[in-house]
């Protein structure tokens, strides 16, 4: 489960990297980004899954996609609790 934890961060800073875009590029004028959020966490769960169809090891597939989901979620439940603070 070691190696799995190098996927598992990288695929959490991608889903910062991509939740911060949203944030500062489409600022809450006319749409609400949090709407968006829903497809970028759907979108880790798919990497998460997308990655095991390719290998060939199913232990841990589950630990992983759970950590994803989770920490996933977690980021922007904290992006949308800044969202909605600073407007």
């Amino acid at each position: 489960m070691k190696n799995h934890w190098v996927e598992i961060v990288a695929i959490w800073a991608l889903v910062a990297i991509s939740a911060g875009v949203l944030m500062w590029r489409f600022p809450a004028t006319w749409h609400s980004p949090e709407f968006a959020f829903g497809t970028i966490l759907a979108g880790a769960v798919a990497l998460v899954s997308l990655i095991q169809l390719f290998r060939a090891q199913p232990q841990g597939f589950v630990k992983r996609l759970v950590y994803v989901s989770g920490g996933s979620y977690l980021i922007l439940a904290i992006d949308t609790l800044i969202i909605s603070l600073a407007g």
